[in-house]
């Protein structure tokens, strides 16, 4: 039996990964610092624990393949193989509101940094046979994206480097950390870049939710005729990848053999954000009026180049956005009709 360690296994992503994983015959350790929001995890052992702890790091990355006891574990290198696959999801993020206020950008370098500095090292130690990064379309220069009907987000334009946000940069150093530790140390490392994931079992209030979810629960709260408040004119453009795809998008860039990235896990099906909200209109049946609002935006436009994910894997994300979102709205419906 194949063992993975997902770390971040609480959160969105993490949690339907996991799902994936125990569907394809995985034994895995989930660890993060809540269970996940929406029901129990599948894994077969769950972690609550803090990876900015070295010490906790190190003991997640002790696989069920080396038999030593727990008194060897630290400063030493098991002769056993560890983990067959590292899925490192575990960031300080959320949506725009989170990411570009400029409030929390101590919190995110600072987090996201030291998290990743333990993994890489924890993963040379431990001996993982394959390590997955989560990186992130924000690290794209914000140049290439000022125009919103042609952002450009190919794998090869990150250089010269100027990502619009601290969260950016932050995605950008850990990139090259991993890369760094593939060089010097053999790390097996596979690096994508996700552009936007929603979906269902996914934040959709609080702050930290995406635009698909934010969407979905203002026009839930705003009755018919009602207005609902948008952060910015709205013509900024986005592309949205359900949460199946981005996993099918993970599983098939672990399972190659010749190619590690940096690769963009997205939808090149660009919207802007009115189209977006229009859409959720669309699909509730519910016709509101918008108030544009001043408020943190990112970058004007962004959409996922998968030029490269097309030509590497022979694969790239089919499912039209509307089908993602009837999906998201339903659920977010339901949870929005129980919290009441």
């Amino acid at each position: 039996m194949k063992t993975a360690l997902v770390l971040g296994a609480g959160g969105f992503i993490g949690s339907h990964l996991v799902k994936r994983l125990k569907k394809e015959g995985y034994w895995v350790r989930g660890v993060d610092l809540k269970h996940t929001e929406f029901g129990e995890t599948e894994a077969d052992e769950f972690i609550i624990g803090d990876l900015r702890n070295h010490d906790l790091v190190e003991e997640v990355f002790f696989s069920p393949n080396q038999s030593i006891t727990f008194a060897d574990r630290f400063g030493i290198k098991p002769n056993s193989e560890g983990f067959d696959e590292v899925y490192q999801l575990a960031a300080d993020m959320g949506g725009a509101g989170f990411v570009f206020s400029g409030a929390n950008d101590a919190e995110i370098m600072h987090n996201s940094g030291i998290i990743n500095l333990n993994v890489a090292e924890c993963a040379v130690k431990y001996h993982a046979q394959k390590l997955f990064y989560s990186s992130s379309a924000c690290m794209y220069p914000e140049y290439n994206q000022m125009d919103p009907d042609n952002p450009k987000c190919s794998e090869d334009s990150a250089y010269p480097a100027a990502p619009d946000s601290e969260y950016g940069w932050e995605k950008l150093f850990s990139e090259r950390l991993f890369m760094a530790f593939a060089r010097n140390h053999k790390l097996n490392v596979k690096i994508a870049r996700f552009h936007n994931i929603f979906g269902i079992e996914g934040t959709w209030r609080g702050g930290r939710e995406k635009a698909p979810a934010a969407m979905c629960r203002k026009v839930l709260e705003t009755p018919k005729g009602g207005t609902m408040e948008m952060w910015g004119d709205g013509k900024q453009t986005r592309s949205f990848l359900y949460i199946d795809e981005c996993i099918e998008g993970i599983r098939r860039l672990m399972a190659s053999k010749d190619f590690s990235g940096p690769v963009n896990i997205g939808s090149d099906e660009m919207v802007t954000i009115n189209e977006l909200v229009e859409m959720v209109m669309d699909i509730a049946k519910k016709k509101i009026k918008v108030k544009h609002i001043p408020g943190p935006l990112g970058v004007r436009g962004r959409n996922s180049d998968n030029t490269l994910i097309k030509k590497k894997l022979k694969w790239a994300p089919s499912q039209p956005l509307r089908k993602g979102m009837e999906k998201t709205y339903a659920w977010i419906k339901t949870q929005y009709e129980l919290s009441r």
